[in-house]
């Protein structure tokens, strides 16, 4: 379980494919602390098990099913990546509740800047996702907790603060760009129980 706030934007420094598979080693600093091997980390919202540590790298196998169902396959070396470690019991819960399963990757259709600040929108990938987002409710993009500005049947909008641009790897949005996507999961909830009642 996750908040969606980013701790530290990591560098991947090595990828190696498999035919259906990829290992994973990104560099950092900060959530070392407390990511030994067999612990959880949300990478760009994906919640990978660390299978590897080394003194500035983390080194994760990311498997068939996060390859198909996220956008982690295109990363390359050099790229930057969200990173958060778990949520601690007692601790502050800044975002939303975020569980580190992407549920689809959408696409950067514009950002547009405003004085510091940036809107952006991002096409869903499926019709299905409508009646998962609602104005002012929360969504994961690559990791990060926002605030749904506007939504419509195609896709959403969001806006980035300063601190969003800086701090993690949206300020680097551009259109075109693929983006892990998390629902909120109390709404994935209600649309899972109407639908099971006939009445979604």
């Amino acid at each position: 379980m996750f908040t969606g706030i980013v701790e530290e934007q990591g560098t991947v420094r090595e990828i190696s494919r498999g035919a259906a598979t990829m290992r994973l080693i990104v560099g950092a600093a900060l959530i070392l602390d407390g990511s030994d091997v067999g612990a959880s980390v949300a990478v760009n919202g994906a919640c990978l098990t660390v299978v590897e540590r080394g003194s500035d790298r983390l080194i994760f196998d990311v498997g068939p099913e996060t390859l198909e169902r996220t956008a982690l396959g295109g990363l390359a070396p050099g790229a930057a990546v969200n990173l958060e470690r778990p949520l601690r019991f007692g601790g502050a819960l800044g975002g939303h509740l975020v569980l580190g399963h992407v549920d689809g990757v959408g696409t950067v259709e514009g950002v547009t800047r405003v004085e510091s600040t940036a809107r952006v929108r991002i096409v869903l990938p499926g019709k299905e996702w409508a009646p998962l987002l609602v104005p002012k409710g929360s969504i994961a993009v690559d990791g990060v907790s926002l605030t749904v500005a506007a939504v419509d049947g195609a896709g959403f909008e969001v806006m980035l603060i300063p601190h969003t641009l800086a701090a993690t790897t949206l300020g680097a949005l551009e259109t075109g760009r693929r983006v892990n996507l998390e629902a909120d999961v109390i709404g994935k909830y209600v649309v899972r129980c109407l639908a099971l009642r006939g009445t979604a």
